[in-house]
């Protein structure tokens, strides 16, 4: 992982290069108060008063230049306001001029991750350092930039490196640090208990054999909060094999587990004064003599049968097994984090994840976490008239309707099926995936939706 804990320092007054910042609003009337000097460089520059755009000022000697960058309102920082320049400025220590720069330290750090695992470093530029005078928050900003990157790095690394033995030497290394207990059920006791775990992940060899993975931490006289991940580490689709191109991107199928590793790391370096069960259903979707089939009948933990309609539907399946898992144990509250339909995607597209809530306090705090740390969500309906469509001529229901209607919509009502109407729980369909960098955000795994649910944790049990 990128060592991000050295980018913010507290500002004791040590010397650094100033960054000025300016929006559209303000930026002619600043521009009139530089001298001649710093109007030539800003023409020679092209600078134009659109976000993220910035220049170099020069000083009164070669070594003493300073930076001017627009952002979107210099009132209301973003957490993404001075992540460009962390891109691309040189190597050094920077301090923002007259204001502190807030949630933009987040976007700071991030930009400056690195996934450089199977390739040289890219030593060209060294750390861009920024200093804050708001020192009680950098721990808090540190911890999260951290848990971004753990996200990042897990979705980054191929299915080769990273199957369910792996994620379960990764939640063993978590629970280590953190004096938490872990518990890992496979083989027999597996399939007697969580049938359809078993069932999605048989098909794959020794190496990537299903299993559930358990941690558990804190006081068991707090309040219990369950966090679920789908940790499907390749997805070929089984029996219904994926096309060439809907598979070359399946190693990020973990996406969901890797959230919950993260969030469940926030939770113990925080101490936040819960009892947490994390839950991880470790798979791979892979295709053999023994792969489950359509048409199958698989009987659940819970005790319902499922007709698979589709194996590439399999998510949803290991999801209910731990699902069903997490209310043995009358949890307060439950998320579950999944890179669950490509119709989420069709519908609010990559930066957007879907999140649905069988309870609307629930989903105002995640919608309000979502916006106040820039990592917004969109609420999709729990729609019942669509619950028909679960029907199944043979068993209780189905894995996948037919016709692709509301696809997003009737994953989410399927594992409703799973969750007491009076236990409150948000189902996050994440894409876990960034197509195209942005300031802040490379190409590659990305966590989309943690800080929501993390500032809700934080503001419910902090």
């Amino acid at each position: 992982m990128t060592d991000l804990s050295a980018l913010l320092q507290p500002d004791k007054g040590q010397p650094a290069r100033a960054i000025h910042l300016v929006d559209a609003d303000g930026y002619d009337a600043w521009l009139k108060t530089q001298p001649v000097r710093h109007r030539t460089a800003i023409t020679a520059q092209k600078l134009t008063p659109t976000a993220f755009a910035s220049a170099i000022l020069p000083g009164d000697n070669a070594d003493d230049w300073s930076v001017v960058s627009v952002v979107a309102d210099v009132d209301k920082l973003s957490s993404w306001c001075l992540a460009r320049l962390a891109e691309t400025l040189p190597e050094g220590t920077y301090r923002v001029e007259g204001a502190e720069p807030g949630p933009a330290t987040f976007g700071w750090l991030t930009a400056q991750y690195r996934f450089e695992k199977y390739r040289k470093a890219d030593k060209a530029q060294g750390p861009r350092v920024l200093l804050t005078g708001e020192i009680a928050k950098i721990a808090e900003t540190v911890r999260l930039a951290e848990a971004t990157a753990l996200v990042r790095d897990l979705v980054n690394t191929p299915a080769l490196d990273l199957g369910p033995g792996e994620l379960e030497a990764k939640a063993e290394k978590l629970a280590k640090k953190h004096d938490a207990a872990l518990t890992v059920t496979k083989g027999h006791e597996l399939e007697a208990g969580y049938p359809m775990i078993h069932a999605v992940g048989m098909a794959a060899d020794k190496k990537h054999a299903p299993r559930l993975i358990e941690l558990v931490w804190g006081n068991p006289k707090h309040p219990r909060v369950a966090i679920i991940g789908k940790g499907v580490c390749f997805d070929s689709g089984g029996l219904d094999i994926k096309p060439g191109a809907g598979m070359r991107l399946m190693k990020k199928d973990m996406g969901g587990a890797a959230h919950a590793l993260a969030l469940a790391r926030l939770i113990m370096e925080h101490r936040l004064p819960i009892r947490l069960h994390m839950l991880i259903p470790a798979v791979e979707n892979a295709i053999a003599g023994n792969a489950m089939r359509p048409g199958d009948v698989l009987k659940s933990r819970k005790g319902l049968t499922v007709e698979i309609t589709n194996t590439d539907a399999e998510g949803r399946l290991i999801l209910a097994d731990a699902l069903a898992k997490a209310v043995e144990d009358e949890p307060e509250l439950i998320i579950d984090f999944a890179t669950l339909t490509g119709a989420a995607r069709v519908a609010l597209g990559p930066d957007l994840p879907a999140m649905f809530a069988n309870d609307d306090a629930l989903a105002e705090d995640l919608l309000g976490g979502g916006t106040a740390e820039d990592d917004p969500l969109w609420r999709l309906p729990l729609w019942q008239g669509y619950g028909e469509m679960l029907k199944s001529d043979i068993a209780d229901l189905n894995n996948s309707p037919d016709g692709g209607f509301a696809g997003s919509v009737t994953a989410a009502l399927f594992l409703e099926k799973f969750v007491p109407k009076d236990t409150p729980w948000a189902h996050f369909d994440t894409f876990a995936w960034r197509p195209a960098a942005k300031p802040g955000r490379p190409k590659g795994g990305d966590a989309l939706g943690l800080r929501a649910a993390w500032a809700v944790l934080k503001s419910r049990f902090g």
